[in-house]
């Protein structure tokens, strides 16, 4: 059963939805939503699949949703720490339900979601992994108090992406500085796309989270300001910002000392969360706290953040959901039976797939 797919309009401190299947598997998935979007967000990329395999599913709006999430909170990182305890929260009380619907606790409960919904699962795993037997994380921001984080690089691709586009003198320039950032070399056909809808959004709503006091009394900076102009996001300098902005990512900071088994899916090609800033930080994060045992990252070729966008380009992008689904499956295997999980590894694009191939399979050996 779900609720209705709307707002409820009474006071509250978070929204959720719980889906309780006719057939039981034992199981029990949580989720909290990408973006900063609402509870059924993932319903038809995670929710409605494992449903469909007998699982329970529980996800949440996270506590604030919107643009102007950052308002929420008394102090920086507020909004996004309330995310994180949101999501023990309904962990407990899905369980909890669960029991009483079924008569007897999960046998599993396993947590996932994408970008910020898979820092959540990173966080629960380093946080509260006694809540959990598990987890798959789908190309999860990275927050980290002395970096990287996304206003590291973000403010780079704002600088440099006009010159480079430009085409004058500057722009071979501007694409090394592109690629120092980490945005990788193959992915400038997503460039224009991105700087359009969302390096400089992202950019100026996290800035405001942690940071608001950069641009004064404004709300979220100035959109496409020209850099040098004041208090432009294209000219914030993470590492030069006070103390006090560093310890407000500190609270949210992930740190890699995970607590259970956790698989992490990116795409080599994602120039909203790139890579190499991101889960490649991360998966060192994890192995330098000693917890590479218990992690699995799959860099898949050609995946990018948003599978939206492998129908524009179906011969250059391939989709993360089915690798998500092959993550997951391979998890299930190893929780029930003990079968090896397949090796962290680049995945690849098969040279014989069809587009129609890929957004139904992925192999992770």
């Amino acid at each position: 059963m779900a609720g209705n797919k709307r707002l409820h309009t009474r006071n509250h401190d978070a929204q959720f939805v719980l889906r309780l299947p006719t057939e039981w598997n034992g199981g029990l998935v949580v989720s909290g939503s990408p973006g900063n979007r609402e509870q059924y967000a993932v319903d038809r990329a995670i929710s409605d699949w494992v449903l469909a395999k007998g699982y329970a599913f529980a996800a949440t709006d996270k506590g604030n949703t919107g643009l102007r999430f950052y308002t929420d909170g008394d102090r920086p990182g507020d909004a996004i720490a309330e995310w994180n305890h949101r999501v023990t929260q309904l962990t407990r009380a899905a369980k909890a339900v669960v029991a009483q619907r079924y008569h007897r606790p999960p046998r599993r409960t396993l947590v996932t979601g994408l970008s910020n919904g898979g820092y959540l699962v990173r966080w629960q795993l380093e946080n509260r992994p006694e809540l959990y037997d598990g987890g798959v994380d789908w190309e999860g921001t990275l927050w980290a108090g002395d970096g990287p984080n996304l206003v590291d690089f973000l403010p780079s691709a704002l600088s440099a992406y006009p010159r480079y586009a430009g085409g004058g003198p500057e722009s071979g320039r501007a694409h090394d500085e592109m690629l120092a950032a980490g945005f990788p070399a193959g992915s400038e056909f997503l460039w224009p796309y991105h700087y359009r809808y969302y390096w400089d959004l992202t950019q100026r709503i996290y800035r405001e989270e942690i940071d608001p006091g950069f641009d004064g009394e404004a709300e979220a900076g100035t959109p496409f300001c020209e850099p040098g102009s004041p208090a432009c996001d294209a000219d914030y300098d993470y590492a030069s910002r006070p103390e006090a902005v560093h310890d407000a990512v500190e609270r949210i900071g992930l740190t890699g000392e995970i607590g259970k088994p956790l698989l992490t899916v990116h795409g080599t090609l994602d120039v909203l969360l790139p890579i190499r800033e991101s889960s490649d930080a991360y998966a060192r994060m994890v192995r330098e706290r000693g917890g590479g045992p218990l992690h699995r990252y799959y860099r898949i070729a050609g995946g990018t953040h948003t599978d939206a966008l492998v129908d524009t380009y179906p011969h250059r992008l391939r989709a993360l959901a089915p690798c998500h689904r092959a993550a997951f499956g391979a998890l299930e295997a190893y929780l029930d039976d003990g079968v090896r999980l397949p090796p962290s590894t680049t995945v690849p694009r098969p040279g014989e797939a069809t587009p129609e191939d890929l957004v139904t399979h992925c192999s992770l050996w």
